[in-house]
């Protein structure tokens, strides 16, 4: 059993930390170095809109202390993360490139899906899980620049929505216009209800949630001490409030103490107090679980499951089909059309795998643009398309990277446009999903021309690839005089794309 180590590294708004694991097949994750080092960066970036001189300095002198570190325990593998901090700076493209010269590291920047996808399957691989999301529950995933909510609905995605109220970001807007603490705490305060009403009348009008899941640093702290039991999980919210707010009256130095915090100083305790008391009350979740997972942890879950180290019990790609499902009905476009289209497309697609040489993740993006394909005609039935495509980039799916949604829009946009040639679009698509988008829509385009009526005509559709020719064997008893006029409209692009060119070889049942 061959045991590998591992190197987790997070560039968030505060803090840089560095977290060494042991991985091996059999056994569970083991955490055996965790390192961090203050650094707010947000203070700049959330301010200024750039990071200035002396940070990236501390951020790099940092850096190059872990790779020492790194050396130390012979990390044979490592990723280093970055979120909204570098994300929103102007200058991240420099950082980066200071980053790679001096330290030798290569860190990839996360879209906000990517970053609270990571987040999340720290949590998902927690045994607890399943069993909190059975019924409903929500996840809150309160970072520096911002916060997730991710709601569940008997073990299902329902939405997962952005909010523009992190921790670090709200007390660079507001600490310095507030006359004391007390105005301070209370416009975070305002400022954080007022979204979750917002959040609240759009997805939790006729939902209670049972367990509200919360990640982020100090809610353990908050969490542990207001349970009283040391625990990770609260059965009784309400006497957590009430800790909360006798927590909120007293000074920063004795929540400091209350919470075993070694920087007594520490400034961001009051804003994730906050958040935490609004989500808890808002919210109104018959318990609460903080399970104590960094972005590090997530960072490592996601390259032992890529890598097949471990296999998770959850299935991710369930929550990324659940969560574009919710999306097409929230714009009333989900019907049992989707569900043929999607099967259609997924058929002729592992039909001819041989021929196009993409691979799993592929089939999935090309089932969530079969699932999110007429969602455009919310707006307009005669610019869907286009309407379809801004709807899917305006959207978080997560778990999908912002590539992987540019991917799905697209397909769903060139299903119905011509597709334009690569120098067009390279501004958007690089040449291997460029080449991604061509495959899929031409396989989109077929499949819809399938169900065309929308009335779901055939049974029993097989297809087979016989030669240079895909041969699709289907079954009906009505008239499909349509859907072979479409058909033989759209296997043109089909076939200029595979050299394979699609026939249907019709059967006439009577039932």
């Amino acid at each position: 059993m061959a045991i590998h180590t591992f190197a987790a590294i997070y560039i968030g708004s505060y803090e840089v930390s560095l977290k060494i694991f042991e991985l091996a097949s059999r056994k569970k994750l083991r955490s055996i170095d965790y390192v961090r080092r203050r650094i707010e960066l947000g203070k700049d970036a959330y301010s200024k809109g750039r990071i200035g001189y002396e940070l990236v300095e501390a951020l790099c002198g940092t850096l190059s202390e872990f790779t020492h570190i790194m050396e130390t325990y012979r990390v044979e593998a490592y990723e280093a993360c970055a979120a909204a901090v570098l994300r929103d700076a102007d200058n991240e493209i420099f950082i980066l490139d200071q980053i790679r010269l001096r330290t030798g590291l290569s860190v990839h920047v996360l879209s906000n899906s990517e970053h609270r996808f990571v987040s999340y399957k720290s949590v998902a691989m927690r045994e607890e899980f399943e069993d909190l999301i059975k019924t409903s529950a929500a996840v809150v995933d309160v970072g520096g620049a911002g916060l997730q909510i991710t709601l569940f609905s008997r073990g299902k995605v329902v939405t997962t929505q952005h909010l523009g109220i992190g921790a670090m970001r709200m007390r660079e807007q507001l600490a310095r216009n507030s006359v004391n603490l007390a105005q301070y705490e209370r416009q975070i305060e305002e400022m954080v209800e007022k979204e979750l009403e917002v959040f609240k009348s759009m997805y939790l009008e006729d939902e209670h949630i049972e367990h509200l899941i919360v990640i982020g640093d100090y809610m353990t702290e908050l969490v542990q001490r207001g349970g009283r039991h040391r625990a990770e999980k609260i059965e009784d919210v309400q006497k957590f409030l009430q800790y909360l707010d006798g927590l909120g009256r007293k000074s920063l130095e004795q929540i400091a103490a209350e919470l075993g915090l070694v920087n007594e100083n520490d400034a961001l305790i009051i804003p994730y107090m906050i958040i935490c008391k609004c989500m808890a009350k808002g919210l109104e979740a018959d318990t609460l679980w903080a399970p104590g997972v960094i972005v590090n942890d997530g960072i490592v879950c996601d390259y032992a499951e890529r890598n097949k180290i471990y296999k998770p019990a959850h299935n991710f790609e369930e929550d990324i089909l659940s969560a574009a499902k919710s999306l097409s009905e929230r714009y009333m476009s989900y019907s049992p059309h989707i569900d043929a289209l999607t099967q259609m497309a997924t058929l002729i697609f592992d039909s001819i795998k041989k021929e196009h040489g993409l691979g799993r993740r592929e089939r999935l993006l090309l089932r969530v643009a079969a699932i999110l394909h007429d969602c455009g005609k919310y707006i307009s039935f005669l610019n869907a398309p286009q309407c379809a495509y801004d709807i899917i980039m305006a959207s978080e799916i997560m778990g999908l990277s912002h590539l992987e949604r540019e991917i799905v829009a697209n397909t769903v946009l060139y299903n119905t446009h011509p597709l334009p040639p690569y120098q067009d679009l390279s501004d958007t698509l690089d040449h291997d999903s460029y080449l991604t988008v061509a495959k899929l829509s031409a396989i989109l385009r077929v499949s819809n021309a399938m169900d065309r009526s929308h009335r779901q005509k055939f049974k029993n559709v097989k297809a087979k690839l016989c030669g240079r020719e895909l041969v699709i064997t289907i079954e009906t008893e009505e008239d499909i005089a349509l859907e072979k006029t479409l058909f033989g409209a759209k296997t043109a692009y089909f076939e200029s794309i595979f050299s394979i060119k699609p026939v249907i070889k019709e059967k006439r049942v009577y039932y």
